[in-house]
Order: C-alpha cells, then sequence, then structure tokens
C-alpha cells in the first residue's frame, strides 16, 4: 500500500535534488557561496599531444578552444595560448589548447585532436554553456572546417589571419608559383628536387627583380599577385599589399614534386588551379586572355580534395549553422585576404552570410592583429551567442577598398595611402 509522504521529508529530497544540479552547473545563478568553484590549471598529453586546460575561479560556463598556427619540422607541435587568454579567464571564460600531434599542415588529425580534448574537458571539467572555437592561420582552416563538418559541436567562430577557404590557401601559392614561372620564362614547376629549386628561384630575381625594384616582367607579375590577393573590382590595390609582399615574395614560390601523388604534404596533393581565372592590369605588354590560355595548370591528385574521401581539403561549402567571426589583415601576402573574399561568396550561395561578419585590419602583417581588436572581436562574439547581438562587419567584396579597415585599424601604419589624412 502506498503512503503519503510528510512534508519535511519531501522539502529534504527537493533540498538534495537542487544542490546536485547547482553542484553540477558552476554557472547557475546560485548565490555566490553555493557556486564557489576553484580554478583549474592543468597539462598534459592526449593521443600524443600536448595540452593545456585553464579554468577560472567561479567560471561562468563558456569554453574556447584554441587552434594554433603552423609549426614547421618532426615531432609533435608545442602548445600555444590563445593570444586573447588573459582576457578569456578575466571574463569568467576557461580555454583549452593543444600543441596537436605532429607539426606541418596536417589540419585532418589537428580538428580530431581538438574534438579529444574538448571530450576531456567535458569529463574533468564539466558541459559548457557554449564553446567557440578560436583558430589562427592554419587553425582558422580548422575552425571554418569544424564549424561546417562538426555541426552542433560549437556554438560559433573566431578566425584570426586564417585560412578560411580552406583548401584555397593551396590554390593561392600553386596560382602564384604557375604565374611566376610563366612571366619570369623560368620552368619552376619542373624541378625535380629542391636542390634543383633552389637555383631557380635565382633566376626568377633575374627576370622579376624584387618588391620596390621590379623589372618590366616583375610589374606584369606584381600585377596578376595584386588581384590574386583580392584587390577589388576596380583593381585598387589592398592597402599595404606590397609591403606585406616583400616578406613572402619568394617564399610563395612553392616546390611541387613530380611525384605529387606519393606527396605526404596534403595541400600539394589537392592544390588545383584549374578554376583560376587570372587578372592583370592593361598596357603592361600581356593580356589577361594571353594568361590564362599561356599559365601552366595544376590538378589535384584524384579524390585529393573529395567531399566524401578527404573531407577536410574539399573545396568548403558555406554551410553555417552558427556565428562565425573573422579578423584579417589587408597585407598579409601569406594568407591573403581573397581567401576572406571567397568565403563569403560560397556563404552567400549557401544562404548563411547572415552568420558571417568579417573584420578588417589595415596592416601588413599575417597574425599581427592588435590586443584591443581582438579583445573587442572575442567580446562582440560572445555577446552575438549570447544574446543575438550581431556585430558590425565589412563588405570584402564592396567595389572600392581603399578605405577598408578603418573602423578596425586603430593606428594607421606610417606607410598606409590613408596615414596622412587621418
Amino acid at each position: 500500500m502506498l503512503t503519503a509522504m510528510t512534508p519535511g521529508p519531501l522539502v529534504a529530497l527537493i533540498a538534495l535534488a537542487l544542490g546536485l544540479v547547482v553542484s553540477g552547473a558552476p554557472w547557475s545563478d546560485a548565490s555566490p557561496a553555493e557556486a564557489q568553484s576553484p580554478a583549474v590549471s592543468r597539462s598534459g598529453v592526449l593521443g600524443g599531444a600536448d595540452y593545456f586546460i585553464e579554468v577560472p575561479a567561479n567560471w561562468t560556463g563558456g569554453l574556447v578552444v584554441f587552434a594554433h598556427g603552423i609549426q614547421r619540422g618532426p615531432g609533435r607541435g608545442d602548445v600555444r595560448m590563445p593570444p586573447i587568454a588573459s582576457h578569456i579567464i578575466a571574463e569568467g571564460h576557461a580555454w583549452i589548447a593543444s600543441g596537436y600531434r605532429a607539426r606541418e599542415y596536417q589540419p585532418h588529425l589537428f580538428i580530431e585532436d581538438l574534438v579529444a580534448l574538448r571530450e576531456l574537458f567535458l569529463k574533468e571539467i564539466g558541459q559548457p554553456r557554449w564553446s567557440i572555437i578560436y583558430g589562427q592561420s592554419m587553425g582558422g582552416h580548422i575552425t571554418v572546417a569544424s564549424l561546417e563538418l562538426r555541426p552542433g559541436l560549437y556554438q560559433g567562430g573566431l578566425s584570426e589571419c586564417g585560412l578560411v577557404d580552406g583548401i584555397g590557401i593551396a590554390d593561392y601559392l600553386m596560382a602564384y608559383t604557375a604565374a611566376a614561372e610563366l612571366i619570369s620564362g623560368v620552368p619552376i614547376l619542373d624541378a625535380p628536387d629542391r636542390q634543383v629549386f633552389g637555383p631557380l628561384l635565382e633566376g626568377v630575381v633575374r627576370a622579376l627583380g624584387m618588391p620596390g625594384s621590379y623589372t618590366a616582367r616583375g610589374r606584369q607579375f606584381d600585377s596578376v599577385v595584386k588581384f590574386l590577393m583580392g584587390a577589388d573590382r576596380a583593381g585598387n590595390d589592398l592597402p599595404l599589399r606590397l609591403q606585406g609582399l616583400q616578406a613572402r615574395y619568394l617564399l610563395n614560390i612553392m616546390h611541387r614534386p613530380k611525384d605529387v601523388e606519393n606527396e605526404a604534404n596534403p595541400g600539394l596533393r589537392a592544390a588545383s588551379t584549374a578554376h583560376v581565372k587570372y587578372r592583370i592590369d592593361p598596357g603592361l605588354g600581356l593580356t589577361e586572355d594571353e594568361l590564362n590560355a599561356r599559365v601552366r595548370r595544376i590538378h589535384p591528385v584524384k579524390d585529393a580534395r573529395s567531399s566524401t574521401a578527404n573531407p577536410m581539403y574539399a573545396e568548403r561549402t558555406g554551410r553555417l549553422t552558427v556565428p562565425l567571426l573573422t579578423l584579417h589583415e589587408t597585407g598579409d601576402a601569406w594568407v591573403p585576404l581573397s581567401l576572406e573574399q571567397s568565403y563569403k561568396r560560397r556563404t552567400m550561395m549557401a544562404g548563411t552570410d547572415h552568420l558571417l561578419v568579417q573584420r578588417v585590419v589595415r596592416a601588413p602583417s599575417h597574425c599581427g592583429v592588435d590586443g584591443s581588436t581582438r579583445r573587442q572581436a572575442f567580446d562582440d562574439l560572445v555577446a552575438w551567442i549570447e544574446r543575438g547581438v550581431r556585430p558590425d562587419g565589412e563588405d570584402v567584396l564592396a567595389s572600392d577598398l581603399s578605405r577598408v579597415g578603418l573602423k578596425w585599424t586603430p593606428y594607421l601604419h606610417p606607410e598606409d595611402p590613408l596615414a596622412a589624412r587621418r
């Protein structure tokens, strides 16, 4: 027979249940005395990758998963903390970072390292209210691919100087290389190995010159590069583009192995210039029709950019389901603004461009964004996720980009064309 429970025990059981809920949710609305939780600072190795976990006292439930950029050499990578790590903690959020199990360009491995680290965080710390994936440079490839390929895992993304268009970075570098070959007349794509490739670069310099001291053919090449990097429709150069190119001028010319099918670098295997429509300014002695007809075309290895066999290296779709905010410098010649333009077009085709906010910084650097600009971007992304407040951005496809980035550039570079007028 069932008997009625007296009020005293019933109240006690309810209080116990509520206490369990509060103890499992450190960001709840309970009073400070009930919600106190200690700070956590841990490091370790997971799946062959070093990691950091940092949680502030009285964690409010936000989690930032940081994806660092490329590191060269053998062995596993070094852990890098987010450049705004102290700001993340001060705002009451936690962050985690993986050094990755390896180095070089292998984002198909690194995306999994971050997923595994997030699972460890859930097991050892608790379930976050939201997770943001924040990537720099190659980490931008990981960020956008994570949002597209793992919908629901993250509630937002922040990319800085990032490979937002994924394998588009390999296409850009090979298009750059093929243009240098054609215009210089030096067969750099025929180099059988790096020992032969090095001296061929000397021939490229003799034929084209260097930024600031171009030959006539060098001016042709620079015009092509201007458009590859993202010049607007009218042909206006990106601010500080030439200054940024100086550090990458020769480094962007890639050696492509003859046996590319057995190449370990997935970017070289997947690179394609078959779809690239080259542009060049008129009056330089080389027309666009001639350029596009004569330039060598690079094709990917079979299935190297297949959406089923190699989804990480397939072309991005633009199918966002959560907010993505990006930061990019105008003069970044390694990871050019044109990748942002390409990804914008993909989101427009997918009908998701309302989930993409892009901000531009007038600078010749790669990943050299001012700290205040980074912090503002992060705070605005959190407000977008938590309160639905879509932040301001810029139109990277505008017909005139001469004034792009003024809002997000606290101090103009001395060589900025607008420096004297501001």
